[in-house]
């Protein structure tokens, strides 16, 4: 009798069951994502690029925009979560329309562009791995992504994004397959030195630009209305009662989502450090190429984990980027949005969606050479990123929109000195 009265509740007994993978993600929200997405193909390149021509020496700038990440993506994240509606909302709502309809056009543009990127590098990693037409392989990737995002319902599509950043650790894997010298490698990373020249200026400015990326604000504030549709809560400017405990959760889960994903990008610098650059390998375009170039030096094992990490990493960049450029558009024409809505609900949401990822995928059928693409798109990336950020401060300093949770002064110094940053390195 007595057993039967003490036995554990059966939810109880099924928490405590999961496992720990299981129960870290559950805690997770936009913040991982985001941070995970940022780890996208073309960012995979950039990074293996500095790895292999500087070898150790600029992992360090990981630690330095790390901080620079986490309050960008926290003031977005508080837009979302307090006015419950995205960026380009507010600004449609209490800014010129002006100013609206050029930070979307600017963002499609990039977008679509680190989209015919992202996918190109997916199908040539499948071509890497078994063969086959790569251009094929780009377009059903295109396809698949389309498919998922579009039919998949929200809460079991937000679980798929969350689960998927666990691909991620393929690249921890590279480190210990490569045999690198950790030491050596923190060392230089916790010690920085830095030449001045325009090749160093170069790279810098490089991981900045993939780092902190405008699609990013734009999808972690989207989110943040997404996941108050899912719980069925109100806009924190509605109940500011709740406002400590859900600002806290953002601030951890933005944390630790960006924590994750430098981490992550430290890795492949140290990873392309310790093979390519120590066999003399300084030039790499693509995040292919990388693949590729490790197979004779590191192993073919070492070459498909990085391989694998690139289609994996694609999976779940490939939503953001498009799903970003869709919560753009329809923010500023009015339209019904947002992936909780049934295809029927929100068809213009969707048609931009489906048609930002099928006109990256044909990029790769053009004449238009996929790396200078890139640096255009990183380009605008960059041109756009400190006006939007100096705005998203503007906007989350404005009572009108925030009510009584407008920014605290060391956030919006925070803010101001990040802005900097990004508006010095354009």
């Amino acid at each position: 009798m007595t057993g039967s009265n003490e036995a554990t509740p059966p939810s109880a007994a099924v928490e405590d069951r999961r496992p720990w993978a299981e129960r870290a993600l559950s805690v997770m929200g936009p913040g991982l994502v985001t941070g995970a997405a940022d780890d996208d193909p073309s960012g995979i390149a950039t990074y293996s690029q500095v790895g292999a021509q500087f070898g150790y020496s600029l992992g360090w700038i990981l630690l330095f925009s790390y901080p620079l990440m986490v309050v960008t993506q926290e003031i977005a994240a508080r837009i979302g979560c307090v006015t419950g509606v995205g960026i380009a909302q507010n600004l449609r709502r209490h800014y010129p329309r002006s100013l609206l309809r050029l930070v979307v056009l600017l963002l499609v543009v990039a977008n679509v562009i680190n989209l015919g990127a992202d996918l190109g590098a997916m199908g040539a990693a499948v071509g890497l791995l078994i063969g086959g037409p790569e251009h094929i392989y780009t377009l059903l990737f295109g396809i698949i992504c389309v498919l998922l995002e579009v039919f998949m319902d929200y809460p079991r599509y937000a679980a798929v994004l969350k689960w998927s950043t666990l691909s991620l650790f393929a690249y921890v894997g590279v480190v210990f397959a490569s045999h690198v010298s950790l030491r050596s490698a923190m060392t230089a990373t916790l010690f920085p030195s830095f030449t001045f020249d325009a090749a160093h200026a170069m790279a810098l400015v490089a991981i900045l630009g993939t780092t902190i990326s405008p699609y990013l604000f734009f999808w972690q504030s989207g989110q943040e209305v997404e996941e108050q549709h899912r719980r069925h809560v109100k806009p924190l400017c509605v109940t500011p009662k709740t406002a400590i405990a859900e600002l806290s959760r953002i601030r951890a889960d933005t944390i630790v989502g960006m924590g994750f994903s430098n981490l992550i990008a430290l890795f492949i610098i140290i990873a392309t450090a310790a093979t390519l650059h120590a066999h003399g390998i300084t030039d790499i375009q693509t995040s292919s190429q990388a693949a590729e170039a490790l197979r004779p030096i590191a192993g073919v094992f070492t070459f498909g984990l990085f391989a694998l990490g690139i289609i994996g990493t694609g999976m779940l960049a490939i939503p953001v980027l498009a799903g970003s450029a869709a919560y753009g558009v329809s923010e500023m024409f009015g339209w019904t949005s947002g992936l909780r809505r049934k295809p029927r609900e929100a068809r213009a949401f969707y048609a931009v969606i489906a048609v930002a990822t099928l006109a990256g995928a044909a990029l790769n059928f053009t004449a238009i050479d996929p790396i200078k693409a890139l640096y255009w798109s990183a380009v605008v990336n960059g041109v756009l990123a400190a006006p939007l950020m100096a705005v998203m401060i503007m906007i989350a300093m404005n009572k009108r929109v925030m009510g009584r949770l407008t920014l605290s002064p060391a956030m919006v110094a925070a803010g101001g000195v990040a802005t900097a940053v990004m508006g010095r390195h354009r």
